[in-house]
This record gives structure tokens, sequence and C-alpha cells, in this order.
């Protein structure tokens, strides 16, 4: 996973001390809602090794859990290092989901816990969007759409971060995987009532994945991974639209304004900013790609459309390896990114 070279990678200099930097090993860390992805390698070289834990990191009282995060991220490393005849890390970079909100803990034990475990010296403590951000686009100045069971858009000049949306399935995501599949839940369940706006074509298919209509709220409401169920339907949504279904068409509609509106939100807005779309919801395909295209050209026409060169874990190993060679340019702030130093313990 090298991708293109832009001012986050690695230097371009030459000569011994760019040689030593170059050798400079780097870990990269992606914690997400799916689990916990580990990478190792060098500033020169990007990632030479990649391990997984399908267990997310723990919630709790304290925000994000630390331990439980060390107990998955240790073993993984070392066993990666061991494989890859790799020294300690000179640098790392987590990305982890709710840093921003719920990292505090995060940030006061991690950088000191890799400092004793593993010997890295500087740590790179950063909120998943922006992984996101800097493996779609490295370190050039746009905006980035992640999306998947929630949505998020995260923008910057270079100068600063901003971010829109990303407050979850009841207060937001909206156009999320969670937000559509809601959506066209509520359009069968129209066409179950006979009220306006109903949709016979998305009732089957809710019907078909979940049972009899009038079982749906005991199915939904109490799982713990509610938003996920409900993202699980946002493919049937899809192809009820491809099929030429005009409720689910219009639900993938007003799915691409709302993220349209989230990337307008953070997009700087001088210049030729780039503008990328990253995570699974956008396999969906043409039926909310279509529109979305549209409405970003209408709400951006100044910016450039261009694919996501990688996804967060590459932008973790950027992060780490542009850390590693004292060329990261991404603005670094209390919440989005944090730069320490790890003590010594």
């Amino acid at each position: 996973m090298t991708g293109p070279t832009t001012p986050a990678d690695g230097p371009s200099t030459n000569g011994p001390s760019a040689a030593r930097v170059a050798d400079s090993v780097v870990l990269a860390v992606d914690s997400g809602g799916s689990g916990l992805r580990v990478a190792v390698g060098t500033v020169a070289r990007g990632m030479v090794g990649q391990r997984a834990s399908r267990e997310p990191v723990r919630t709790g009282s304290r925000g994000i859990d630390a331990g439980h995060l060390l107990d998955q991220l240790l073993p993984l490393t070392r066993a990666l290092l061991a494989e890859a005849g790799l020294p300690a890390p000179a640098a790392a970079a987590v990305g982890a989901a709710g840093l921003a909100t719920l990292g505090d803990a995060l940030r006061a034990e991690l950088p000191g816990a890799l400092r004793r475990e593993l010997g890295v010296r500087r740590v790179a403590l950063a909120a998943d969007a922006v992984t996101a951000y800097a493996g779609a686009l490295g370190a050039r100045p746009g905006a980035v759409i992640a999306a998947g069971t929630g949505l998020i858009a995260v923008g910057t000049d270079l100068t600063a971060w901003r971010r829109a949306d990303g407050w979850g399935h009841l207060l937001g995501d909206c156009g999320s995987g969670a937000w559509i599949g809601r959506a066209g839940l509520e359009a069968a369940l129209r066409a179950h009532d006979g009220r306006p706006g109903g949709s016979a074509a998305l009732l089957a298919c809710a019907e078909k994945v979940f049972g009899p209509a009038t079982g749906l709220p005991g199915a939904l409401y109490p799982r713990p991974d509610r938003p996920a169920v409900l993202a699980s339907f946002a493919p049937q949504v899809a192809a009820c639209a491809a099929d030429g279904d005009p409720v689910a068409a219009g639900v993938l509609r007003e799915a691409a304004r709302h993220i349209a509106d989230s990337a307008a939100a953070v997009c700087p807005p001088g210049g030729e900013p780039y503008v990328a779309l990253t995570g699974g919801l956008f396999r969906t395909g043409e039926p909310l790609l279509v529109p979305l295209e549209e409405e970003l050209a209408a709400r951006l026409p100044y910016a450039r459309r261009v694919p996501a060169e990688g996804d967060p874990l590459h932008g973790a190993v950027r992060i780490a390896r542009a850390l590693a060679a004292g060329t990261l340019t991404l603005p670094a702030d209390g919440t989005m990114l944090q730069v320490v130093d790890a003590p010594r313990t």
C-alpha cells in the first residue's frame, strides 16, 4: 500500500541522514466499528505487513478503552515486527473511531504505553475521519466524505480541520447506510399501512429480509447493533431503485442531497480543492452515485472530483511515514489530529 507520493508520504532528499530516515520503522493502526487493523513498514517502503482483529475496541464510561485497544494491538504488532525482521517503530499513527469526542483516556494512556511496550518515540492520534482523509487525498486541500453505516465529512485547507455530521444514526449520519435503510423501511411500512409515500417493492424486500412487517419493531428496536441492521437494508433500496421503483430512487436522491450538504459544509471555499468519496456505502452503485455526482457538481462547481487513493489504514500509514520523516503537513489540533512525543517511562 504505497500509493502516489504526496507531501505526507516521506522525504525526497538524499544523503546519510535521509537514508536513516528512510529506514525508520513505522506503525499504523485503524480502529473502527468492524475491528482493528494494524500495519508495519518503513518510511521508504510503506506498508510491509498487515494483521487484523475483528473485535471492535470497547467504549465505556471513560470513552475509548485504551486497555482493550492495547490488548489487541500489542500482540498483532509484535508478530508483524518479528515476521518482517523490523526493529522498534520510530513513529506510530493511530486512527480511532470516536477519538474526537471519546478519546480523552486514549490520548492520556496510549503514547506512554506504546513507548514502554514497543519503543515508539512519536505518536499521532487521529480521528478516523482524518485517516480516511489522508488515505483518500494525502496532504492536499479538499474534502472527503466517509460513508458506510454512518457518515462524516471532513475538510481542510491545510491550516485547520472542518467536520460535518458524524452524529450517529439517532441525531444525524444523514445520507448514510443506516439513514437509507431506515428511510427504505419507513416506505415499506407506509405501503403496509396504505399511507402515501409507500413502496410495494420495498415492502416485499423488507418482508423477505426481516419477515412480516408487523414484526419489524421487535426485530429492530432491541438490537444493540441497530445502525448496522438498518444499513444492511440499504442495498435493497438501491436494488429497488435500479429496478425502477420511484420511491426507492427518491430515497437515494435525498441521501445524495444530504451527502452533498455535508461536503459543501467542509470543503475549502477557495482555490481548486479536491473532493473524494470513501467507504462501503458508495459500492451501492449508480442509483446513489449518479444523483450524488449531480449534487456535488451543483454545490461545489469549483472543486475537482477525484477517486480515493486509499482507505483509512492507508491514511494511517501515510501519517506515520510523514511523522517519522518530519514532513507531516496535515494540521494538528487537540481533537482531530494530535502529535505526541511519547514520554519515557
